[in-house]
């Protein structure tokens, strides 16, 4: 029975925690691009994108162990394959999870050079690292452990659910360069997090009983907000949903992004997104324990001649680690992720599609590079990506990546966009190479979406 809490924490938020959006980045002029460059070029009059269905992306992904590690048909006793499991896990192995959806999307040129775009979105987005010393003692005790210091540092996580109302334009500068630039204002309708704790617990053998054990310089700190309302727990979903729209817990942000074509072929793209912050001030319940603390076990003897014993013990814990709860406000940063891309372009074809009084030419294939990186509470997080795209025909156009970062050295990603009329979809899906395993892959990732584009 001890297996079964690790267990169930490790499945559950396996199936609930990725973030990068590769193949997505600077692909086929989608109005969803500007989200992830807001310098990114565009070619098209206006859109409007369909009111929930124009952005939808899910991305989970784990380090350290699959779901195959638990289930797979082999003779192992069942009790081990845990074991194994939490054994191998490291303090920097981690669960993500990331999923993002459009209501609104539109955008418009102004004066030829120019385009603008707003909308609104709601996102959940957690990461939490694995707490190896804390989960250790939890399932095999201290016994085995004897002299050995568990910190409880190792507790990190951090759990967002918002809405982003935002703003931004796209300007074509001359014909070699364009800047765009997004303001965000973000809604918070649940934060939790913990982070920064510090303390050890230690068992040794004692002189006056069996152990002696150290609780030494704890300070630890769990943070909600938008979770408790006058010590309730909110249970309602609308609660939460009303609030990712100008709730009380309010902060801004920014994008930046650079499109620079330093030949007719070559062209460099970059973009710092979410460079923001949240205050969160309503429905705040934080708890605090501070303190040191030695206990020598416990001495039946003095237990039962002593009727006031477990009251006396817990005093002295209490004078010495002092519990609390509070409501003080915090701030909490978004995680600011940073695209590079280098792209080389080749077999020249001429566009239908055009804004002004002339063409714009573009070139049928592509071939390149992109870098990103997202910053998290043990680092930044870093992928690297080569990809391959082409426009079949005026209406379809693919995309190929291959990706190598902490999830997956091999995991090819595909995407498609196409046109009829004004209708635009388009799909994407990575880790091809274990669509039909996913119990074995470290991550997977999808989006699709359905716009109105006005050439």
């Amino acid at each position: 029975m001890k297996k079964i809490f690790p267990l169930f924490f490790v499945i559950l938020t396996n199936a609930f925690f990725a973030q990068n959006k590769q193949i997505l980045y600077d692909f086929a002029e989608l109005p969803q691009t500007l989200l992830l460059n807001p310098g990114a070029e565009t070619n098209y009059k206006y859109h409007i994108g369909v009111p929930l269905l124009s952005g939808f992306s899910a991305e989970l992904g784990s380090t350290g162990f699959v779901l195959r590690d638990f289930f797979d048909n082999n003779t192992v006793p069942f009790n081990d394959k845990v074991s194994a499991v939490l054994n191998k896990l490291s303090v920097t192995d981690h669960l993500k999870f990331n999923t993002q959806i459009e209501i609104i999307n539109i955008g418009y040129r102004y004066r030829e050079k120019i385009y603008f775009s707003f909308g609104f979105y709601e996102e959940i987005d957690a990461i939490g690292y694995y707490p190896k010393d804390i989960i250790t003692l939890a399932t095999e005790g201290n016994s085995p452990y004897i002299n050995r210091s568990f910190n409880i540092s190792q507790i990190n996580y951090n759990i967002d659910a918002i809405g982003v109302l935002h703003f931004g334009f796209s300007k074509r500068v001359n014909e070699n360069l364009t800047l765009g630039g997004r303001f965000k204002l973000y809604s918070s309708a649940l934060n939790m997090q913990s982070k920064n704790n510090s303390g050890t617990f230690t068992t040794v053998l004692g002189k006056n009983n069996i152990y002696t054990h150290y609780l030494d310089n704890l300070n630890v700190d769990f943070k909600t907000s938008g979770l408790v309302e006058d010590n309730e727990i909110i249970k309602e979903a609308s609660s939460y949903l009303s609030n990712t729209f100008f709730g009380s817990n309010l902060g801004i942000g920014l994008d930046f992004g650079i499109t620079h074509k330093i030949n007719k072929q070559l062209e460099f793209s970059a973009s710092i997104i979410d460079f923001g912050f949240i205050r969160h001030k309503k429905n705040i319940k934080n708890t605090t324990a501070k303190g040191s603390y030695t206990f020598e076990g416990l001495n039946f003897e003095f237990n039962a001649s002593n009727p006031n014993y477990w009251n006396e013990l817990d005093t002295d814990f209490r004078e010495k680690v002092s519990f609390g709860d509070n409501n003080n406000s915090y701030i909490t940063w978004r995680p600011t992720k940073f695209n590079a891309s280098l792209k080389y372009s080749f077999g020249r074809v001429r566009s239908k599609y055009c804004y002004d009084s002339t063409f714009k030419n573009f070139y049928r294939n592509a071939v390149g590079a992109q870098l990103y990186s997202v910053f998290r509470p043990l680092g930044p997080q870093l992928a690297l990506t080569g990809f391959y795209q082409s426009a079949i025909s005026d209406k379809f156009q693919v995309k190929v990546t291959y990706t190598l970062d902490q999830y997956s050295f091999y995991n090819l990603g595909l995407g498609l966009s196409t046109q009829i009329g004004k209708i635009n979809f388009y799909g994407m899906i990575d880790n091809l190479t274990q669509i039909n395993d996913i119990a074995s892959a470290n991550g997977l990732s999808l989006q699709f979406g359905f716009n109105l584009i006005f050439n």
